[in-house]
This record gives structure tokens, sequence and C-alpha cells, in this order.
């Protein structure tokens, strides 16, 4: 029976909470099942769909595994300019791990070439390795670890929105909610929140300025 291994991350882009990575191993000959639960690209389904679908892929196999890395892990190589390495040694680690007999990864990167170099020349097992842009989309094992990683991060953004009392939305700078959340309680979120990103140099650059902006306009006054 052949092993396929399916990577996807989830939680590249937000602002607010980690990152997870996500490994899906299963026979080759069970891909149909996966097919036939609804599995598909995480971002074409509901939250709803994506946690029914995940209790029942982990059932067909308990070789799975995510990794979950925090703001702080991700703005130390942002600051590196090495977040796609970043990806890359936690996609080695989930391989290493389950080894599987092929490996199909959908990249974070537009270069895919690049990445099968740096996982051959860092793995050191001599396994098929596929790389491809929006392999979520094309390969449903790879849709599954797209699922696996959704439904972790969703989960862990719970656990911050209770521990801190806060609905921030969905953590990505796009969401105004997330903006407003982080102007108004930056102290209490700041241990989730990715402070490499230009949102967040944006944000203070504006509180600076409308700090000085108030002392000026009080100076002017007295």
């Amino acid at each position: 029976m052949k092993l396929i291994l399916g990577i996807d991350e989830a939680g590249r882009g937000p602002v607010i909470g980690p990152m997870v990575i996500a490994g899906y191993c299963i026979e080759e000959e069970k891909i149909e099942l996966l097919k036939s639960l609804g599995v598909k690209d995480s971002k074409k389904l509901t939250r709803e769909q994506r946690e029914k679908i995940y209790n029942e892929i982990i059932k067909l196999t308990d070789k799975y595994k995510y990794i979950m890395i925090d703001p702080k892990t991700i703005d130390y190589y942002v600051y590196k300019n090495k977040l796609n390495y970043l990806e890359f040694e936690n996609m080695i680690k989930i391989i290493k791990e389950i080894k599987p007999d092929k490996v199909i990864i959908d990249s974070p990167i537009v270069n895919t070439k690049k990445v099968v170099e740096y996982i051959k020349n860092n793995l050191k097992i001599d396994i098929e390795i596929i790389v491809e842009n929006k392999a979520d989309k094309n390969y449903p094992v790879v849709s599954a670890a797209s699922i696996i990683a959704k439904v972790i991060r969703d989960r862990e953004i719970d656990k911050i929105k209770e521990k801190t009392n806060i609905d921030f939305g969905s953590g990505y700078p796009s969401d105004e909610r997330t903006i407003k959340a982080i102007k108004e309680n930056y102290e209490i979120l700041k241990d989730y929140i990715r402070k490499s990103w230009m949102t967040i140099k944006k944000i203070k650059r504006e509180n600076q300025k409308s700090i000085l902006s108030f002392f000026n306009h009080s100076s002017s006054n007295s």
C-alpha cells in the first residue's frame, strides 16, 4: 500500500494568532473515500462543514499531524526574511515523522522548484515529492490537510478570544473588527499579535501621529 501525504497550512496571512501547518497521510486506495466525504479546499467550506469533515477524515488514518507556530516565532523568521523557510522546515518535520511514500505540498510560494530543492536537500529521504500552487484544490489528500490546519487554527482563535474576552473577528488585516480590536486592546492582545506585520507598524505610526498632534494642540492652547 502506497502512503500519500498531503501538506498545507492555514493562517499565514493573519496579524493575530498562530499559523498551522498540517499533514494528512492515507493509503492511495482510500483517496476516493476522501472525495465521498466532501473533502475540498477548506476555504470553500463553511466552518460547520469543516468540523464535520475533520471528524470523519481523522477516523480513516492515524497518520496525521499538525504544528502550531506562534506569533513570536513567526516574527523572528519575518525579521530575518525567512518566513518561507519556517514553513519548509516544519513541512520537513512532518514528512520525517510520517514517513510516506509520496508527499504532495501546497506551495507557499510561486517558485515550486525552490520548495522541492530545499526539501530534498534537507530531508535526505528518497521519496517522491510533488509541489504545486493550489494543490489544495487539485488533490483531496492536500485538501484534507488544509481542513485540519484550518479547523485547528479556528479552535485556537476561539481560545484566544475566550482568554482575552475580546471578539477580534478573523484576525486578518482585511477584517475591520480585527484592526479596531488591535487599536483599542493592543496591550491585552499583544502576545497573540504578529508585530512584524506592516499592519502593526502602520497602526503604531498612526498612534504616534495622534499623540504628537495632541501635544502640539495642547501646547498651542497653553
